[in-house]
């Protein structure tokens, strides 16, 4: 039940990760779509202002007018008006000629202008007509141009003559610089190139686009102003707009890469402390199992050798009462330590348990340990190596010879039929090796073969005894030594290093 449970909880937080991913993909594409979007309109209507006033410029020095006015002077006849419409149709080559003389007098005809003479004269200039107008040159301007300044709106309005002269090509290089100045104001930066068509020609502009690739390019967009001529278009082709874009929604992606980094991070710490907890309720389980199994043998062993005396005891033998006595007190002393050393491990993640440091040899030390392992399992190859007879350091000699016992015992246990023990001395450090070749610690059990309450998993068996206190035990010993342990698997050897710094 607990482990589907648990399935179904990981499949429900992978599932979540899932949908999270995704939507955050999506929303993303999405805002990237839009600002696509965003961007060429940006830039539709960017190109259409610089090509409105492209034609604007273009229309303030190619466009001039005329009003009908039947009281100005005669100054010029109709041979000389005539003149200058055939120089004006000669410069524009697309241009028929008007037949406005033959349908306006000359004594109706006068310039008009809001402000002096200088359009004029540049117009005259321009079109080199000193043939045709000679005598509007010597004329004063006063007496030449009639100057408009209070004609009736409407009056001017129905008078007034416009000659305008348009070009069916454009200069490219003048709307690129307009189009620039529009697209920093609209602050837009991509790379582009403009290529205008009109039928019969098509024109490109020299910019960092490849002009020879420009049709296959992802995006581009075309003028819709009016002013182009007919039958022409005006493109603008794009190269970086991923770049552009991605820029532009720099912030959004980053919100939207933070909320998606913190939810997958909650629900896989989730995940972890999920998992955690389903590794401590296995601990607990085997840990109950094994106090259960670890008491129970003593209090039975304790409650026979009652029952012993009680019921088989009735001559009241001496010395087999003192045996019974004996196997109780032994078992009672080992029930004893079991509790003081599951009350122990309580305090070692606590500053509660304090040393008491005094000034010791460690080479005899070791020495005992290894002596007394040496008689109580005979069958085992225990050696002791030492590098110095005497090596001094502050420990406490009952936590400190703990902790060196338990490693020794479990490699007794654990372990195969040959046991290292040496000491060594330098000038940093000592460093202390239990070393034996057994088989039973691989490298899946190396990184928690500290913790606490942790067994080497054997199944539902309890040929071995003990809490899994043992090691977690000697580890918090050695480190309040300001020391450190390692466990090194290699060449079928096993190898516990304790290394404590010397002085």
């Amino acid at each position: 039940m607990q482990k589907n449970r648990y399935k179904s909880i990981l499949y429900f937080i992978s599932s979540v990760i899932l949908v999270t991913l995704v939507i955050q993909i999506y929303w993303n594409f999405k805002n990237y779509q839009a600002s696509k979007q965003q961007l060429v309109n940006e830039v539709q209507i960017s190109l259409d202002n610089a090509v409105d006033q492209y034609y604007e410029e273009l229309a303030k020095n190619q466009t001039f007018s005329f009003i009908s006015n039947p009281k100005n002077l005669n100054h010029f006849s109709n041979k000389q008006l005539d003149k200058i419409l055939k120089r004006i149709d000669s410069t524009q080559k697309h241009f028929s000629r008007s037949n406005l003389s033959d349908s306006i007098k000359t004594s109706e005809i006068s310039f008009y202008r809001n402000k002096n003479i200088d359009s004029t004269k540049q117009f005259i200039k321009v079109l080199q007509l000193s043939d045709s107008i000679e005598t509007m040159l010597n004329i004063s301007e006063h007496d030449s141009i009639t100057v408009s300044t209070n004609t009736n709106p409407f009056e001017t309005l129905t008078s007034k003559i416009v000659i305008s002269i348009s070009q069916d090509k454009v200069n490219l290089n003048t709307i690129d610089s307009l189009l620039k100045v529009e697209l920093v104001r609209k602050k837009v930066s991509a790379d582009y190139t403009l290529k205008y068509t009109n039928g019969l020609e098509q024109l490109h502009n020299n910019n960092t686009c490849d002009t020879l690739t420009i049709d296959k390019s992802q995006l581009y967009t075309q003028s819709k102003s009016s002013y182009l001529p007919p039958h022409s278009s005006l493109k603008l082709f794009f190269t970086n707009t991923t770049i552009t874009i991605l820029k532009k929604n720099l912030l959004g992606i980053l919100l939207s890469f933070i909320l998606m980094a913190a939810v997958i991070g909650c629900l896989l710490y989730l995940l972890q402390i999920i998992t955690h907890q389903k590794q401590l309720a296995a601990l607990k389980n085997d840990l109950i199992s094994n106090i259960t199994h670890e008491f129970k043998t003593p209090i039975a062993t304790i409650s026979a050798a009652l029952e012993g005396i009680q019921n088989f005891n009735q001559e009241n033998d001496q010395e087999k009462t003192k045996k019974y006595i004996k196997i109780s007190s032994g078992q009672l002393n080992k029930l004893n330590t079991m509790v003081e050393k599951i009350l122990e491990t309580a305090t070692l993640d606590s500053d509660e348990l304090q040393l008491n440091l005094e000034e010791t040899n460690l080479t005899p030390l070791i020495h005992t340990i290894a002596e007394k392992h040496k008689v109580n399992s005979p069958e085992k190859n225990i050696t002791f190596i030492n590098s110095h007879e005497n090596i001094w350091r502050k420990i406490d000699v009952f936590h400190f010879e703990n902790a060196i016992n338990n490693i020794v015992d479990n490699a007794i246990k654990y372990g195969g039929n040959t046991v290292g023990i040496s000491i060594t001395n330098t000038d940093l450090h000592i460093l202390i090796e239990i070393r034996d070749n057994g088989t039973g610690l691989t490298k899946a059990h190396k990184e928690k073969i500290f913790e606490k309450f942790y067994r080497v998993p054997k199944g539902n068996t309890h040929d071995v005894k003990g809490f899994g206190i043992g090691l977690f035990y000697t580890k918090t010993i050695i480190e309040k030594h300001k020391g450190t342990i390692q466990l090194s698997l290699d060449q079928g050897l096993t190898n516990f290093k304790i290394t404590l710094p010397n002085g």
